[in-house]
């Protein structure tokens, strides 16, 4: 397996370092050199990191500039936004411009890993605690698409999206083949009218489904 290439943006040394060691010593993750010593967003970006992890803690200025700054020098790339709190309007901007996974720092370093693997692999992922909280500051105004739209078996698949899990683990759960999970995962995202895994969990907490 390739390793994934993943940058740390954290402009306190001593986490960004720390963070840095972590990974260098999981065989499934190779951590970018321009990292080590610096946040600098041009040098990260330039280095075309299959992932970058932006700390928003210690994060001098709007970290949504950020995203923007590396989504437009390297658009590949996958970002996670790693907090220490649920902070439901950064979710909401953060999505906007591309956000690929909003993570809160009380998990475990085997589970961020499980996260970063999940999203290397083109799935999203929210904490469900934050799509929670977002979800009680939502409009009623939003226009909502009548859940009964879904078959019995669409309704499974979002609310284990919902639940966090990967495609794969979706299709082990339901005795599926990844290739039919993903046939549902368009025909939700169609009948929905979504556009990315993190839409759809916040769609089934909000209707109930999850």
């Amino acid at each position: 397996m390739e390793r994934i290439r993943i940058a740390i943006i954290e402009e306190q040394a001593l986490f960004r370092k720390s963070l840095c060691h972590l990974f260098a010593k999981d065989e499934r993750f190779s951590v970018i050199p321009e990292c080590v010593e610096s946040c600098a967003i041009g040098r990260i970006a330039a280095a075309k990191p299959a992932i970058a992890i932006l700390d928003v803690d210690f994060h001098k200025g709007d970290c949504i500039d950020s995203i923007k700054a590396l989504r437009e020098a390297h658009p590949g790339i996958k970002l996670c936004l790693l907090s220490m709190h649920a902070q439901s309007e950064l979710l909401s901007r953060a999505l906007a411009v591309g956000l690929d996974a909003y993570v809160i720092k009380d998990i475990s370093p085997s589970e961020l890993a499980r996260i970063l693997i999940m999203v290397a692999g083109g799935d999203a992922y929210v904490d469900p605690r934050l799509a929670g909280n977002m979800l009680r500051k939502l409009s009623t105004r939003q226009e909502r698409a009548n859940p009964t739209d879904l078959s019995e078996r669409e309704t499974e698949v979002i609310r284990l999206i919902a639940a966090g899990l990967s495609n794969k683990q979706i299709s082990d759960k339901l005795f599926l083949s990844q290739k039919t999970v993903k046939n549902h995962n368009s025909r939700i995202f169609s009948k929905l009218n979504l556009t990315a895994r993190t839409q759809a969990a916040i769609y089934a907490i909000k209707n109930g489904i999850a």
